[in-house]
This record gives structure tokens, sequence and C-alpha cells, in this order.
């Protein structure tokens, strides 16, 4: 006899929610980002209690497993820090030879890259966008618009996340307003 399963989780396809009991949610505050933004006096006098992003993955194998796939969304909240668009840390991944999806849900993004070079250069996030960022590449998103922006990752269960070389030091360019325009410029 056959049996029929339920699924772990389901994903809201037009808000990119994902809701079950192996949903694991995690949010990033003002307070947490230390040091990522340029302008750290003025991150510091923000109310640290905003959430700045929001990130609900299903991991339905463990951490370091060769041959899975995690799935996630993000959610980005508007809004600047001084003239620097609020954003997430960014990171390399662990296993440098590990690649990753993103694809716009909502809002209006960008979605900054950086080679072990240090070139840097963006692709623009927007609902139905695809992007595919290679191995070995940091990455970070960034909100430019004026509402929400949304997406969507799925990356391999062994990448892991190097935070460190990022947080050490930064990427070699940010995104900034600039007359009302989003500009990416050079550290």
């Amino acid at each position: 006899m056959n049996k029929i399963i339920e699924p772990e989780v389901n994903v809201e396809i037009e808000s990119g929610k994902l809701t079950g009991s192996k949903v694991i949610t995690v949010s990033k505050k003002l307070s947490d980002l230390a040091n990522i933004f340029r302008n750290e006096d003025t991150r510091r006098e923000m109310n640290q209690d905003q959430v700045i992003y929001r990130v609900q993955a299903y991991m339905p194998v463990d951490e370091g497993t060769e041959a899975g796939l995690f799935f996630g969304t993000t959610i980005i909240y508007p809004g600047k820090v001084g003239d620097e668009y609020f954003m997430t840390k960014g990171h390399f991944h662990a296993q440098s030879d590990r690649a990753e999806y993103y694809w716009g849900i909502e809002g209006e993004g960008m979605l900054v890259l950086m080679d072990r070079e240090r070139n840097a250069w963006v692709e623009k996030m927007y609902k139905g966008s695809l992007h595919y960022i290679h191995a070995g590449v940091a990455h970070r998103t960034v909100n430019i618009g004026e509402e929400k922006l949304i997406f969507g990752a799925c990356w391999s269960s062994d990448a892991g996340h190097n935070y460190d070389e990022i947080i050490k030091n930064g990427f070699s360019a940010r995104l900034v307003e600039l007359d009302g325009e989003p500009i990416l410029v050079s550290e």
C-alpha cells in the first residue's frame, strides 16, 4: 500500500514565507550589525532593537552533509544608516567551491558581489530575477526600495558561511544613496 506523506515545510509563493515545524527563523537587529555599515557612530545612535532582516530556512539534513541542499527566504526591511541602505552581513562560503542561487520575490534590491581579488559589482534584484552566485564569490543583499525586499535562496548543505573574512576586511565597495539613486562606491 502506498503511503501519502505531507511535506514538512510549505512555501507561500507570493510572499516567500515558510511554514512548518522544521522551519528555522533568525532575525538580525541593528545591534547585531556592528561594524557592517561604514558610519558606525550613526548606527550606534539608532534604535538597536530595530530588525533589519529576517531569515527563514529549511535544513532537512545536518549542516556539513555532502550532497544536501538548504532552502530559505530573507526579508530585508527598508531603511538606511546614514546614506547606506539596510543590508545583510554578507559572506563567502566556508567551502569556497560552493555556489548558490538567489531569486527575487518582492521589492527592489541589489546583490553586491565580490571575488577573491576584491573586484566588486552589483546585480539588480526584483520580483522574478534569478541570480547564480559563483563559487568563491562573496555576496551581500541590499534593500534599495521603500518596501520590504524578499528573496529566496538555495545552497549546498556543506557550503558553510565565512562571515569572519567580511568582518575583518569588509567588501571593497558599498552601495550608498547619492542624489536619490543607489551608487556602488569603492572603499
